[in-house]
């Protein structure tokens, strides 16, 4: 094994201060990503989709649980995953294990949710055995073919308008390798972290950061999101402008 040179503590410091500066430019750069997943155009979902839930079969807008935001994650548990039926698919499962609290994503007014061919039985077993917490339902239609998730996990970001949602983001492959905390999953919404510093279009909804955090358990009960999506992002007949 080749290691890098000993050095001295300025040597070191000088080193780190370089790097520093790379890493400065990367954070910058992805901030700047994350702007322009806020400029994506939505793609309106007109098909009606329908999932297992614990309390029985809902649609993809009952995943909302009422907030303005949607993501899903599709991960593989089912007969044909290696591991079934005592597990999922290896990597959606480390996948699953680095998911935080979503309190926080709740408060930014977002949802995350996964979804499986799994039967909800199935599901709720291998929840309780991992130790897993979010909401996780049972694909039953099309759904997984139609957002690009049928053959290969990945992770879809919604919006809703009243009773229309439209599909705003999509990332698979290394791109689910980044998620699991809530700043990560915010920055693929088209609402973004929501927070002044951001660079969002014109009207979005912005606090400032710092202000919203707040321990898990200490959140109050979410405010019903504002109209200005209405107001804002509406064309003729309703769609988005």
């Amino acid at each position: 094994m080749e290691t890098p040179p000993i050095v001295s503590a300025q040597e070191w410091e000088a080193a780190r201060q370089r790097l520093l500066g790379e890493e400065k430019r990367l954070t910058r750069a992805r901030d700047a990503l994350a702007a322009e997943r806020r400029r994506m155009p939505w793609l309106a979902v007109e098909k009606a989709y329908a999932f297992d839930g614990p309390e029985g079969r809902v649609s993809l807008l009952d995943l909302f649980a009422g907030r303005r935001q949607l993501i899903l994650y599709r991960a593989f548990f089912e007969p044909v995953v290696h591991g079934w039926p005592e597990h999922a698919c290896r990597g959606c499962s480390m996948v699953a294990d680095h998911v935080g609290d979503l309190t926080h994503l709740n408060a930014r007014d977002t949802t995350l949710v996964f979804a499986s061919r799994a039967p909800q039985p199935e599901i709720e077993r291998v929840k309780a055995r991992m130790g897993w917490t979010m909401p996780w339902y049972t694909i039953t239609d099309d759904f997984d073919a139609d957002f690009d998730v049928d053959e290969w996990h990945g992770t879809n970001a919604f919006i809703r308008d009243g009773d229309h949602v439209f599909r705003t983001y999509f990332t698979n492959a290394r791109g689910d390798e980044a998620l699991g905390n809530t700043w990560a999953y915010l920055d693929m919404t088209a609402l973004g972290r929501q927070e002044t510093w951001e660079d969002s279009p014109e009207g979005y909804p912005q606090t400032p950061p710092y202000e919203w955090w707040n321990w898990h358990d200490a959140y109050g009960e979410p405010e019903p999101a504002p109209e200005w999506l209405a107001q804002t992002r509406r064309g003729p007949r309703g769609q988005p402008a």
